[in-house]
């Protein structure tokens, strides 16, 4: 299994590409099952999670075609990608492949509103947490489906389509909400969300429909209206930058110091979160073709921060800002409101010596003055992310195991770093 070696305490210098969102990349792929024409989308980003997806989608019937890169092209600008789902050919998803990535759960909803009926494995476990998915189900049963449980398996059925309601969260899914828009587009008549989530990847999901041929009101904000179409047709859509590299890269040149452009990167995905980076000493400059972030000598600068759904501070984001505030001057503290078992990196940046306590749901870290390389192991995608922003400034070198979990959502990261100064490279075992 490969792992990554880092020698930290170089600066950061140059320029990154941020790549496609994975979190937007994956509902779009899954959207393509709406529609017998094709969905072409374009800046997507190459990553274990796009494949493992696109093997699903291969099972349903829908084929897949890239106009990838050529070796050594620049990482700027990501693969267009091209699905047609003209014949649905199997509506079972199966758990081996269901398994291996919860978001592949998603694809009940355009199957039951297209074919009528959808045979999906339970996803099972996940690392951070239960992440029940009651909340899909519900959207599913309020638009007329009926659902059993067989075997692991939820069968979901509405012989004469779906139809449109008014839903309800009871708190914010993006998942869920996800899963509401994609069955709702086909429904028959009006569906109103209330409390949907205001996620720039649902928005993107919603823009993406909407070329489709959907009519989707209200995206970005808690109340969604959709009025049901017979069916959709061709459109090709790029996938918006991931906020959440961005986010990761700009806390790595924090960390390490320097100075580098995020090209491609839009400030107004982070609006939550550059004012925490800018109250941590870092500066962030935006310009006409991405973020620059710098930072020359003076100490990390402690901060507080709660996780909440968008706008609020990511939870995707929390693990990379603890791994920052191990060197800051100071106490920081990190409360996560989102999910309930996304501490797990603690223990692995304590292995750099960062000192961290934790309390339910918060975190308390007291800044060190540096952090020691050790090998660490790798707990989830943003987890491990977390451990490279410590390899970057950590003394000596520092071993990341378990690296399957980084090539999940960041596409290339050895490369990226290396070309902006960092000593970081993948070893196969």
């Amino acid at each position: 299994m490969d792992r990554i070696k880092i020698t930290g305490g170089e600066r950061l210098n140059g320029t990154i590409c941020v790549s496609g969102a994975k979190n937007a990349t994956l509902p779009l792929m899954i959207a393509s099952l709406l529609s017998d024409q094709t969905l072409t989308l374009d800046n997507v980003p190459q990553l274990a999670d796009v494949n493992i997806l696109e093997r699903l989608l291969r099972h349903h019937g829908v084929d897949t075609a890239h106009d990838g890169r050529r070796p050594g092209q620049d990482l700027e600008n990501g693969d267009t990608l091209h699905l047609s789902a003209k014949n649905i050919v199997d509506t079972t998803a199966p758990y081996e492949l269901v398994s291996k990535m919860r978001a592949s759960f998603w694809v009940l909803g355009p199957l039951v509103a297209r074919c009528h009926r959808a045979r999906v494995s339970l996803p099972g476990g996940c690392a951070i947490g239960t992440r029940p998915v009651d909340l899909y189900l519900m959207v599913l049963e309020k638009l007329g489906a009926k659902l059993d449980l067989e075997d692991g398996y939820v069968v979901a059925e509405a012989p004469g389509g779906l139809v449109g309601n008014r839903i309800s969260f009871p708190f914010v899914s993006v998942g869920a909400t996800h899963t509401a828009l994609m069955a709702a587009v086909l429904a028959r008549g009006e569906t109103v969300l209330e409390n949907a989530a205001c996620e720039p990847e649902v928005q993107d999901l919603g823009e993406c429909l909407i070329k489709m041929g959907a009519k989707i009101d209200g995206l970005g904000t808690p109340t969604v209206t959709i009025q049901g179409v017979e069916s959709l047709g061709r459109a090709r859509h790029s996938v918006l930058p991931d906020r959440i590299e961005t986010g990761t890269y700009a806390m790595a040149v924090a960390m390490t110091g320097g100075n580098v452009l995020l090209r491609g990167a839009r400030a107004d995905l982070l609006d939550a979160v550059i004012p925490v980076l800018k109250q941590a000493g870092v500066d962030l400059k935006i310009e006409n073709d991405g973020i620059r972030v710098t930072r020359n000598g003076a100490r990390i600068q402690p901060v507080k921060v709660d996780t909440q759904p968008y706008p609020g501070f990511p939870t995707d984001l929390q693990a990379q800002l603890m791994a920052l505030m191990t060197v800051a001057d100071g106490v920081s503290e990190i409360r996560e409101t989102i999910f309930e078992n996304r501490f797990m990196h603690v223990q692995e940046l304590a292995r750099f010596g960062a000192d961290i306590s934790l309390s339910g749901d918060q975190a308390t870290i007291n800044g060190v003055e540096e952090l020691t390389g050790a090998p660490v192991m790798a707990t989830d995608l943003r987890a491990s992310v977390s451990l490279v922003i410590a390899g970057l400034a950590a003394e000596g070198d520092t071993f990341i195991n378990r690296i399957y979990h980084i090539d999940r959502g960041f596409e290339r990261i050895e490369q990226k770093l290396s070309q902006v100064g960092a000593k970081i490279e993948r070893l196969a075992d």
